[in-house]
């Protein structure tokens, strides 16, 4: 057992060997070659299996298509015979265009389809006769039916009118109904009126019953007419009575000859349209009998084919399947033990051992190049080793000099961000110090009349008129003070909330209008130093809840960069602050100028970090960063600006009522030491 086992290794070995010297590629192209060998003898099986399948098939297609063409000229001549047949009984223009138009119909299939459908086309001729012979049979049978509407109409209806009228007459010759001619009268009448319903009933119907009323009640009249002559008491009645015999006598014969052109129309309609219709129908039926056989030959004929090709197919599938498993099962190991021996040493590699070597590098294989490949990563990995601890110490180095660089970064954010809050705290104070400083020179003004009126008083009596003169002054000081004081007060109550605001991240609810209010308050004594003219049009009762400060910070930093950009050395101009409530969930808050405006190039980098157009003038570039980052991630909101040069920017904010961030930090730096700088959303005109 063992040397057989060895024997076929050594052989599969040398194989392996051999194939080896053949390159990858020629050993893929050896399958795909096999491949398409097997490809190529069974698409010459298949063809020629398919030219017979298709042979077949067309014989099946064709004795279907034949088949339809068949019913369809069996069901235009059974329709054709019941529309004759509807004719006869009921003659209309309509149904007559109708039977024309379906005539045309089957003479065009025979003459068009049947004539060229190679199944049908030998007894095209046979169907041409019986289908003439169908339709000049109709011709005839209307020829006869117009005999006899005319016969109907005057033979028959023509002396019935006369009657009736004659009828008409005797009565008004009859003096009363008492008179003995009176009964016998009735009964005629009765028995004409009878006989015009059974002579219409026959001619309509054909019933024989019908037709023997007709007789019968014809006998009637006549029998009646000798009794009524006998019974006349004036000479009207009695030659009435004379021309009513002789109309009885035409319309018995009019009824009899009415009864034999019938007949003729019935026999002519059985013989001519309904023996011609069958016996069509009895060649349709006999071509139909000949279409199955041929189309059960030739599914006979498909199938043995079909069953054919399946097996040959199947034979040479199978033996050249076991030819190119075998060859492929050579040449897989020819490529997969050689790869096993290189994916060991790769395994080493990334383990750490560098000692082993890589085995198959003589090989002249595209797997020996690429054992000669793992060779050099195994040589490059250890050079690798002895420089990583090298880039390990560097890298900590440089670790630290980041998280410097990101700690002074921050800083420049906050100072940017308390840089407006200082500037307030400047103006705000010289604001105050206005009302102040006139209250103090009020109050010590005051203070010196009160003395001045005390010394009086202890010097001098008291008189009426300066006292009063002393309680306007005092009123006067007091008015003054108050009004003063209140101003100096409501400056400093605004600067507080808005402080408060800034220093404080605390979310809460509060009126849009009324922040906007306290924060242009705030902003009023920069307003007095720039020619600026500020409107606000923002309606009360919009409440947001989320972060005041965020929102005053908001104000001031597009306030600020308004006046030091919009309007640079002292341009006058209009900011317009509006603000609009937006579906149910939003805000739109609009900061428009009519300044100098951005040029496109300045508009892209508008919301950059460190972007500024005045770095020479101490400009930081962070304001409208931190705008945007304020907006967008503590907000949840949008910003999109729009500018023209010399057309002034309009600032576009659409935020939640109820904000979505967190309150807003100072630090924008994430935890690896990256800056966090947010995508913008921006708009230009």
């Amino acid at each position: 057992m063992q040397r057989p086992a060895r024997f076929a290794a050594r052989s599969r070995f040398r194989i392996v060997q051999w194939l080896r010297a053949v390159p990858i590629r020629w050993r893929i192209l050896s399958i795909a070659a096999l491949n398409s060998a097997v490809v190529v003898v069974l698409a010459v099986l298949i063809w020629n299996g398919g030219r017979v399948l298709a042979t077949a098939w067309d014989d099946v297609r064709q004795v279907r298509e034949s088949d339809k063409i068949l019913a369809q000229l069996e069901s235009q001549t059974s329709r054709l015979q019941n529309l004759i047949h509807r004719y006869i009984n009921q003659p209309n223009p309509e149904l007559f265009a109708e039977i024309l138009m379906l005539r045309e119909a089957l003479l065009g299939t025979l003459s068009t389809r049947a004539a060229t459908d190679p199944m049908l086309s030998g007894s095209v001729a046979r169907l041409e006769q019986v289908t003439n012979r169908f339709l000049n049979g109709f011709g005839e049978l209307r020829a006869v039916q117009d005999t006899i509407t005319r016969t109907y109409e005057q033979q028959v209806l023509g002396p019935a009118r006369e009657m009736a009228r004659l009828y008409s007459v005797i009565e008004g010759a009859t003096g009363n109904r008492d008179a003995p001619i009176w009964p016998p009268l009735g009964r005629s009448r009765e028995a004409f009126t009878a006989l015009l319903v059974a002579a219409n009933s026959y001619y309509l119907s054909l019933a024989s019953a019908s037709a023997e009323d007709a007789r019968r009640n014809t006998e009637t009249i006549e029998s009646s007419i000798p009794a009524m002559s006998e019974l006349a008491d004036n000479d009207l009645q009695r030659m009435s009575l004379t021309r009513l015999q002789a109309r009885t006598v035409a319309l018995r014969e009019g009824m009899a000859k009415l009864t034999e052109q019938l007949a003729i129309r019935t026999d002519l309609l059985r013989n001519s349209i309904d023996a011609s219709q069958a016996e069509a129908i009895g060649v349709m039926d006999e071509l139909s009998v000949k279409m199955r056989q041929r189309e059960q030959n030739a599914q006979a004929t498909f199938d043995r084919t079909l069953t054919g090709i399946s097996h040959r197919v199947l034979s040479i599938a199978v033996i050249f399947l076991g030819i190119i498993l075998s060859v492929g099962v050579l040449i897989s190991l020819s490529i997969r033990l050689p790869l096993q021996q290189i994916m060991t040493s790769m395994r080493a590699i990334a383990s750490g051992n560098y000692d082993r070597a890589v085995l198959g590098t003589t090989a002249r294989d595209e797997v020996g190049a690429m054992a000669r490949a793992v060779e050099v990563f195994r040589e490059n990995a250890i050079a690798k080793r002895k420089t990583e601890d090298e880039l390990r110490a560097s890298k900590e180095k440089a670790e630290s000099a980041l998280l410097e660089l990101n700690a002074a970064q921050q800083n420049l954010i906050d100072a940017e961000r308390l840089a407006a809050l200082g500037g307030l705290v400047a103006g705000v104070a010289h604001e105050v110090n206005n009302p102040i400083g006139i209250s103090l020179t009020v109050a010590s003004s005051f203070a010196r009349r009160a003395e001045m009126f005390e010394q009086y008083l202890r010097t001098e009596p008291l008189r009426r008129s300066r006292l009063d003169e002393f309680v306007q002054t005092s009123r006067d000081a007091a008015q003054q003070l108050v009004a003063n004081l209140q101003r100096a007060g409501e400056l400093i109550q605004s600067f507080k909330q808005v402080a408060v605001d800034r220093s404080h991240a605390e979310r809460r609810q509060f009126g849009l209008g009324e922040a906007t209010d306290q924060i242009v308050a705030s902003l009023r004594p920069v307003l007095k130093k720039a020619a600026v003219t500020l409107s606000v049009d923002v309606p009360d009762g919009l409440m947001i809840e989320g972060y005041p400060g965020s929102y005053g910070q908001i104000l001031t930093n597009l306030f600020l960069n308004a006046v030091n950009h919009a309007f640079a050395d002292g341009r006058s101009g209009t900011i317009s602050i509006s603000a609009r409530a937006r579906g149910s969930d939003d805000v739109e808050i609009i900061f428009a100028d009519n300044g100098a405006g951005m040029t496109p190039d300045v508009q892209r980098q508008a919301f950059d970090p460190f972007f500024t157009t005045r770095r020479s003038e101490g400009g930081t570039g962070l304001g409208l960063h931190i705008v945007y980052n304020l907006v967008t991630q503590q907000l949840g909101g949008r910003m999109m600006l729009e500018s023209r040069p010399g057309q002034g920017s309009t600032f576009r904010i659409i935020m939640p009522k109820v904000a979505r961030g967190e309150p807003a930090g100072t630090d924008q730096t994430a935890a690896d030491g990256t800056s966090k700088w947010p995508s913008r959303t921006m708009s230009s005109t």
